[in-house]
């Protein structure tokens, strides 16, 4: 008997999601940083073994849209919410209930398994996530719950064991070999993207798009050259900032990561160009693959 199925992560931004992914796939496949929009892309991690396939989806944090980019991140969980065969609904025990009530109306609706889980309980002490625990239930009747801690690992065992119950019988979707179904320059944008999140404040990480122009790899080194586009000639300079100082940082600590996730040397050439108003051009968007 094989099983295989998809289970598909979703909730508000910052709860969790992509961290929880990675716990269980076991590589660094989404972007994880403390800013909303972190995951822009719907992104799928892959476990195989011998009797079974998971396929994981991370999702972008559900939000209000406030541009068209916005728009089509909400199609990526549109999409996640039709085609799973158990869905993984993430809260955590600071987050105040945000999840809008459509999402909670088409979850009530669905035929396949909802376990919601109360994420960082790493965090707090027992009666907070009691509450949580005793208002998700009901929120969400039929749901099964789960507290746990995606960055401490608690409880993510039972999850998976939870989760393989659940799985329909059917033979692999992927072979089992496979990790994800992104290419090798999406997780290089996604990384030069992460270390833009982490450097820089206010609108400048929102205002970038990562473009990877060019990916060659040779017997003892991959060269790579990346675009990021800013919307205005203002972020530019502010992103390569005074004598390229700034702009240096982001590419040193890309390379880094990106060296650890080939496990091969690398270089790294990245260009800033300015691309007006990207995030509400429907052309662009599709451009960048939205």
């Amino acid at each position: 008997m094989h099983k295989a199925g998809f289970v598909n992560i979703i909730g508000c931004p910052n709860v969790g999601k992509s961290t929880l992914m990675n716990a269980l796939v076991g590589e660094r496949l989404s972007v994880i940083t403390s800013k909303a929009q972190t995951t822009r892309h719907r992104i799928m991690g892959i476990v195989s073994e011998n009797d079974y396939q998971i396929i994981f989806s991370d999702t972008p944090g559900i939000l209000k849209p406030n541009y068209k980019l916005h728009e089509k991140m909400m199609r990526f969980v549109a999409d996640a919410m039709e085609d799973a065969d158990v869905f993984l609904l993430i809260s955590d025990v600071f987050e105040d209930m945000q999840l809008e009530q459509s999402y909670l109306d088409k979850l009530k609706k669905v035929k396949q398994p909802v376990l919601v889980l109360i994420n960082k309980i790493d965090l707090v002490q027992g009666p907070k996530v009691e509450e949580r625990v005793a208002a998700w239930h009901e929120r969400l009747p039929n749901a099964e719950i789960l507290p746990v801690s995606a960055l401490q690992k608690t409880n993510l065992g039972i999850l998976m064991q939870k989760i393989l119950s659940l799985l329909p019988e059917h033979p692999a979707y992927f072979d089992k070999g496979e990790l994800t179904d992104k290419p090798e320059r999406f997780f290089v944008a996604e990384i030069i993207r992460e270390k833009i999140l982490l450097n820089y404040k206010k609108e400048i990480p929102y205002s970038c798009e990562v473009t990877v122009e060019s990916f060659k790899e040779e017997e003892k080194i991959i060269r790579i050259e990346a675009v990021i586009y800013v919307e205005r000639d203002s972020q530019k300079g502010i992103l390569i900032g005074h004598k390229g100082e700034a702009l240096k940082k982001v590419g040193i600590e890309a390379r880094k990561d990106c060296e650890t996730f080939f496990g091969k040397q690398v270089h790294l050439q990245t260009f800033v160009k300015v691309d007006k108003d990207w995030r509400s051009d429907d052309k662009r968007l599709k451009n960048f693959g939205y």
